[in-house]
């Protein structure tokens, strides 16, 4: 079977014709949502263009959802509100939210105006909450029973909808004043006896989950519990959404590609195929803090510019000790960061850490140091700078141990991203270091 992506990259290629159009407008929306983003996002920006006026607009909204949030905004941009709101017409509360999110503040009225009133005080409810927490990524449309009425007159009352809302493993039992007080399971109804009350046969053990947990917090409880779905709660102990696991899944990738594309500088919205205009000021920032870096370390080496004028061989060996430093830094720094993420780092346990990887550091340290001193003294057949580069290379190693401990708690400390800010502070730390021990030692064994 041939490969839809390149059917459809093949056809623009080809040329822009009715003929053409007609064709790659039956083949994508053949296609269900999920694939039709997936042909929009790795297409280059014209033929993306492109394909998405060929999107029918009954499924546009659904389609728009699953793009990431750079291209999401670069479609957005291009409606008006009544545009955005016929859009996002039918889908759930939380999906229209994101999408929301991504247009600026003044336009977001407008769209809500062009909502019908019951959608419009649905999304207004959640627009409340700040976007990374559990009201943020929380959907409203949910299922709820009182706890003295029967089993029977639950499934009599299910039989009304014409369908269950996605994702619906429990039903939710409050009081008339709406407080959460427990589920009601499918499974657990379904084998129950019809004239079981539901106060008998509910779960009251699981707990709720405050609107203002965030969403990183919320996907550690899913991870933890194996959880499908979970009540939102207000302060009041209010039932006001649920969670279901599909965002809790939107929320594990998003992190992911946090820390992975933080490490390199890049935005967690970063578009493979965004314009040239939109890359290039990206990351000149990121090459410009880099470049800072690179000059500090080279001005660590010019102070012992003397030194390296004897010893030739200084200046060749010198890039190891940065390198080794830079990467044991690197394993650390990393590790710390998904514990972070994970919640498993706290003030009682960075103590055992610190030590743990300092020890870690200074075993790696003397087991490298001495398989580089005998291959140094073989290949120059100085023991003396031999010497020189063990010890250099034990100390950067430790040195990176506790940089890469202490560093993304120190920044997370003063409410900065370690995984953005703390590879470039990192590698500074390890080159300078791994050039000033280096050279300061060559400094003292040969004066």
């Amino acid at each position: 079977m041939n490969n839809p992506d390149n059917s459809l990259l093949t056809k623009l290629g080809t040329g822009i014709d009715p003929g053409t159009l007609n064709q790659v407008r039956h083949i994508l929306n053949n296609l269900t949502p999920p694939d039709i983003a997936h042909q929009l996002e790795t297409a280059p920006p014209r033929s993306r263009d492109v394909l998405w006026q060929l999107v029918d607009s009954e499924i546009a909204g659904e389609v728009l959802q699953e793009l990431s949030d750079d291209i999401q905004q670069e479609f957005l941009n291009q409606m008006n509100g009544a545009e955005v709101a016929s859009v996002t017409e039918g889908l759930d509360v939380d999906d229209i939210v994101d999408i929301l999110q991504q247009l600026p503040d003044q336009v977001i009225p407008e769209v809500l105006q062009a909502m019908s009133t019951q959608d419009r005080q649905r999304v207004e409810s959640v627009l409340t909450y700040a976007e990374d927490t559990a009201g943020g990524i929380m959907d409203t449309e949910m299922i709820t029973v009182r706890p003295d009425i029967t089993i029977d007159v639950v499934l009599r009352y299910l039989r009304r909808f014409e369908e269950l809302p996605d994702i619906t493993d429990n039903l939710f039992v409050v009081s008339r004043t709406d407080t959460f007080l427990g589920n009601l399971s499918l499974s657990k109804m379904l084998t129950s006896s019809p004239s079981t009350t539901v106060r008998e046969v509910m779960n009251t053990e699981g707990e709720a989950i405050h609107v203002n947990l965030t969403d990183s917090d919320v996907a550690q409880l899913f991870q933890r519990q194996d959880l499908v779905s979970a009540p939102v709660v207000d302060d009041q102990h209010r039932l006001v959404g649920r969670i279901t696991i599909d965002d809790v899944v939107d929320v594990i990738v998003e992190d992911a590609d946090h820390s992975l594309l933080a490490m390199a500088g890049l935005s967690d919205t970063e578009d493979t195929f965004s314009s040239i205009g939109r890359t290039a000021p990206r990351r000149a920032l990121w090459l410009g803090l880099n470049l800072l870096s690179a000059i500090l370390a080279s001005s660590a080496i010019s102070l012992f510019e003397e030194t390296l004028e004897k010893v030739v061989a200084l200046a060749i060996l010198m890039p190891i000790v940065a390198s080794m430093g830079g990467v044991a830094g690197s394993q650390t720094l990393t590790m710390v960061v998904r514990g972070m993420a994970l919640g498993q780092i706290e003030r009682d346990n960075i103590k055992w850490l610190l030590s743990k990887e300092f020890i870690v550091g200074a075993v790696n340290g003397v087991l490298w140091a001495l398989v580089m001193g005998a291959l140094v003294s073989l290949w120059f057949n100085d023991w003396t700078i031999a010497l020189i580069i063990g010890l250099a290379m034990c100390i950067n190693l430790m040195a990176a141990a506790v940089t890469g401990t202490l560093l993304p708690v120190l920044l997370r400390r003063i409410n900065i991203d370690p995984a953005l800010a703390g590879s470039v502070i990192l590698t500074t730390v390890t080159d300078i270091v791994g050039f000033v021990s280096f050279l300061g030692l060559a400094t003292v064994f040969y004066s």
